[in-house]
């Protein structure tokens, strides 16, 4: 992931500020500080580890509440002297209770476009395990036939709620159309980042 010898560490008495942020959602989570030892021992149990200033000793994040962070990847800045680290949170971060130290202002309309990563993520499992008694596994069994005529449908559904002027309406079969386009890419395996990547192509 990085090379621990090139990091300055002396700007800050040995320590280097780790900023954490959600792999899924690029939340910023916390902010820590980590001496060398608590960087090795993030990257060999890979959970996220700091030193605690006020202990004087290294602090794994969640070993008393739980709420640990599994270590995803790092990136090193251009001066060598500070973290971002990308991690799986497996509760709220904060000690207040909150998902995030950095919770006073909402960013959430932002982040709730991630959804969309971890529904792909779902319908992708779906695809690959096949379980039983799953819509989405029912549309895989049926083949592309039947995805492409259920995107066409609701795409149908969706302009004419537009032209109705029903908002709830519309907001359901967009939500359905959208589903099953995922659906579609998935069974012609694309991503959504596929999609995203030539969206800002063509905006360049």
């Amino acid at each position: 992931m990085i090379d621990i010898e090139t990091l300055d560490f002396k700007k800050v008495n040995g320590l280097i500020p780790a900023i954490i942020q959600d792999a899924k959602t690029f939340q910023v989570l916390m902010l820590g500080y980590m001496n060398k030892e608590a960087l090795e021992t993030t990257l060999e149990n890979e959970r996220v580890t700091f030193y605690s200033r006020s202990k004087e000793r290294l602090w794994t994040k969640g070993e008393t509440s739980g709420n640990y962070l599994d270590l995803v990847d790092i990136q090193q800045d251009c001066d060598d002297d500070t973290l971002l680290i990308l991690a799986n949170p497996q509760g709220p971060i904060c000690h207040t209770g909150e998902q995030s130290c950095f919770y006073e202002k909402d960013f959430k309309p932002k982040q709730k476009l991630a959804f969309l990563n971890d529904l792909e993520e779902l319908i992708i499992s779906r695809k690959n395990e096949m379980p039983d008694n799953s819509y989405t596994t029912s549309l895989f069994e049926k083949g592309i036939d039947e995805i492409a005529q259920k995107v066409g449908e609701e795409a149908v559904e969706t302009i004419i709620e537009a032209k109705n002027n029903q908002e709830e309406a519309l907001k359901n079969e967009t939500a359905d159309l959208l589903y099953h386009l995922l659906v579609l890419l998935a069974e012609k395996n694309l991503s959504l980042s596929d999609i995203t990547d030539l969206l800002k192509k063509r905006h360049e």
